[in-house]
């Protein structure tokens, strides 16, 4: 997993509220393999019409925001069903940081461990953003993770809050997997002891 440091990039407001995972990942796209890439179906729906078409009005088509790398939306953003390959989506697209007032649970989870940050601001401060990337199309913001603070388009730095192990596990760019093979020497010793201890399991005589 890449890691997550320092972020600028150009941020598209989403003027949606309560935006679920279906929405965000249609139910049809989510038994490809992951490294088969989600990044054209991401609000497939939202984004193009029946016959494939792209839907100008919404934001990622329009040519500003083309290379966003930053999603500001609003009120309960990915909430819904369990599904990873919404997260997916977000990172193949490009997006590393959404900004929302709060999140769906699981999706929340899954932004981590895909590599993504989500970050929670109040209402008025979310407001404000997508004002101010709505006045001045193909602003970029500029995220600091270990400083934990979004630099906005007026200048104003805002400062938010992260779990530490979740910010440690993003700084170092390691998922469960990688996390779980930091202590591969131990497990290593583990099982070579209990193989040990408990030979007779496994067909071993004295």
């Amino acid at each position: 997993m890449e890691p997550f440091v320092i972020l600028e990039g150009i941020a598209a407001p989403l003027e949606l509220a309560n935006v679920d995972t279906g929405q965000i990942m249609p139910a049809r796209f989510l038994r490809r393999p992951r490294n088969a890439g989600y990044q054209d179906f991401l609000f497939r729906d939202l984004r193009f019409s029946e016959d494939g078409k792209e839907l100008p009005d919404f934001v990622l088509n329009q040519a500003a925001y083309h290379k966003a790398r930053i999603l500001v939306a609003g009120r309960t953003f990915g909430a819904g069903s369990s599904r990873e390959q919404a997260a997916w989506g977000l990172t193949d697209f490009g997006i590393r940081c959404v900004i929302a007032v709060d999140f769906g649970d699981i999706f929340y989870a899954n932004a981590f461990k895909s590599g993504l940050l989500p970050i929670r601001v109040d209402v008025d401060t979310c407001a404000k953003l997508r004002s101010q990337l709505n006045t001045q199309p193909g602003t970029s913001l500029r995220i600091d993770l270990p400083a934990q603070t979004i630099s906005a388009a007026d200048g104003t730095t805002l400062a938010f809050e992260i779990d530490p192990f979740r910010k440690r596990c993003l700084l170092e760019g390691l998922d469960e997997i990688g996390i779980t093979l930091q202590y591969e020497e131990v497990i290593s010793a583990f099982e070579q002891g209990y193989r040990h201890d408990m030979r007779w399991l496994f067909g071993i005589h004295p």
